[in-house]
């Protein structure tokens, strides 16, 4: 039985559809992450998934509780980190981690033990007693994680916990991640960081429009949307775009036009005639990542 399991999940705030009848299962110990741009539907989906927002039709269980019926036990089963920093200015590193498990009524020895174990595993022992104001911002990120594993969560639920973070201390919150999987914690990740997600993810979801587009491994993914190379390229001339966009299909490649751009998705053996050579200006050529898969299914970009 998988340890959250949504069904035919939907939200409305009056009449906007944010979240549109989302069927989904995330298995114990896995790393699942939630892909999408600004208002897909991605925080939405999670809210709903921790009890902070009622489910407007469909039925969510955590655990194989019931989420409308049994919201305050879940929610003491459950980790949450989100994207703001809202940490308690007035209190140390120490005394934020020691509030917040009153919320779990854990014991004082059981929660200044937890607290120091949390500080440790994000190397932050040695500011414990320093205030808020005094940590850099990867110093609050990785507070938050810490926080969050305070109740000693068998899911973790994570919004962008990288975001805004320099490469050292992403590639360490990355590290600590990986192990509380293989401690046996499930993570629920939502993220716009593609390398994010390749390194992490067992299986994403790609929502859009509130609805789940596309799931499966991250490589899964990029065999069966992604191509082996994209190419950005321009027209030479615009009152030529018409014609180099059939020419594409006629060649049997898949493309996707922003703006005065065109995305060109290749597999082996497909390239470009030597007619569309001159007709384009070649900006970029990489391997196919899950952004370009999102691309390729929504003509949008992720960070949208």
């Amino acid at each position: 039985m998988p340890i959250i399991k949504v069904r035919n999940a939907v939200k409305r705030f009056g009449p906007v559809l944010a979240v549109d009848g989302v069927n989904l299962d995330i298995n114990h110990r896995e790393c699942f992450g939630l892909l999408g741009p600004n208002g897909a539907g991605k925080t939405s989906l999670v809210r709903m998934i921790i009890a902070s927002s009622p489910v407007t039709e469909g039925e969510i269980w955590i655990d194989g509780k019931d989420i409308q019926k049994s919201a305050r036990e879940i929610k003491a089963r459950l980790g949450v980190v989100p994207q703001e920093v809202n940490l308690d200015p007035d209190l140390t590193v120490y005394e934020n981690l020691i509030v917040f498990a009153r919320y779990f009524s854990l014991p004082g020895a059981a929660a200044r033990q937890r607290a120091l174990d949390s500080l440790a595993l994000f190397e932050l022992l040695e500011k414990k007693d320093a205030k808020i104001e005094e940590l850099s911002g990867g110093m609050k990120r990785r507070l938050l994680i810490a926080r969050g594993l305070i109740n000693h969560p068998s899911v973790l639920i994570l919004d962008e916990p990288t975001v805004g973070l320099d490469p050292q201390t992403r590639h360490m919150v990355w590290q600590r991640l990986d192990l509380l999987k293989r401690q046996g914690v499930t993570l629920l990740l939502s993220t716009q960081n593609m390398d994010e997600a390749r390194r992490l993810c067992d299986r994403v979801a790609i929502m859009n429009e509130g609805k789940i587009i596309a799931l499966g491994s991250p490589q899964e993914l990029l065999n069966r949307y992604g191509g082996n190379q994209v190419l950005e390229a321009r027209p030479h001339s615009s009152e030529r775009k018409g014609s180099i966009l059939s020419r594409l299909s006629e060649l049997g490649l898949d493309w996707q036009e922003i703006e005065d751009f065109v995305f060109i998705f290749q597999n082996d053996g497909q390239g470009l005639d030597d007619e569309l050579k001159r007709e384009l200006s070649i900006i970029d050529q990489h391997e196919a990542n899950l952004e370009d898969v999102f691309l390729k299914l929504t003509g949008r970009s992720l960070n949208e």
